[in-house]
């Protein structure tokens, strides 16, 4: 096992250079510099760039061939639900584009899964939510709101009894933990969407799939306006 100050200081290799790649300051197709001359340049040894380079390469931002060196590839080939990517082109986006695709990202995803939890949640999942709902109505600011929000969001996922649905929220979390934060940010009282969020937990309570649903739904676009509203 690496040593933990060696596996840290890859990591902030792989965190700089990701965020470099992402946000756009080296362009697709742009040649990296050779392997000593970059591991000169971020104060690192050899070996701490080579493991970084292999993350990125796993996360498909880099190539690396033996002739022509390291070199950026373009956006298609980028794992771009790999959490460090997600996290990396949320914090480079412009805020409407970040908007626009969370959105779009919600609405495929999260009424179905409100309805799935409808159908299929124990009393414990349902507890648990109840737990979360709460959280949310006790916050006292913007940050514990965000918290709780995403709380319940991944607490109503889980109820849906699907590891799949399961899996994909740990890949989005980092993404819908920005997105609730900016959304209630936005909003002219951070509590203003407990009600409709009342109306998700109430639904899956009754166990009404098509309710569950449309309560979801309208949420997501009521969080839209605001933010767009506020942009």
């Amino acid at each position: 096992m690496k040593p933990v100050a060696a596996r840290n200081l890859h990591s902030q290799v792989v965190q700089q250079l990701g965020q470099l790649i992402v946000g756009g300051q080296l362009a697709p197709g742009e040649g990296l510099p050779r392997e000593d001359v970059l591991a000169e340049k971020l104060d690192v040894s050899r070996t701490a760039l080579r493991e970084a380079m292999k993350v990125l390469v796993a996360k498909g931002l880099i190539e690396s061939r033996q002739r022509t060196g390291a070199r950026v590839r373009e956006e298609v080939h980028w794992k771009q639900l790999d959490q460090d990517v997600l996290a990396w082109r949320c914090a480079s986006m412009p805020t409407s584009d970040f908007v626009e695709k969370l959105v779009e990202m919600r609405e495929l995803i999260e009424p179905g899964a409100a309805a799935a939890a409808a159908r299929r949640r124990t009393t414990e999942q349902l507890a648990a939510l109840k737990v979360a709902y709460e959280a949310m109505a006790a916050a006292e600011d913007l940050d514990a709101w965000a918290e709780a929000d995403l709380a319940f969001h991944e607490t109503m996922l889980l109820a849906t009894n699907n590891e799949l649905m399961v899996s994909l929220f740990t890949v989005i979390e980092t993404a819908l933990g920005q997105y609730f934060l900016l959304s209630a940010r936005n909003s002219a009282d951070f509590k203003a969407a407990l009600p409709q969020h009342f109306e998700v937990f109430d639904a899956i309570r009754r166990k009404q799939p098509t309710a569950a649903r449309d309560a979801m739904l309208s949420m997501v676009q009521t969080s839209r306006r605001n933010i767009r509203r506020r942009l």
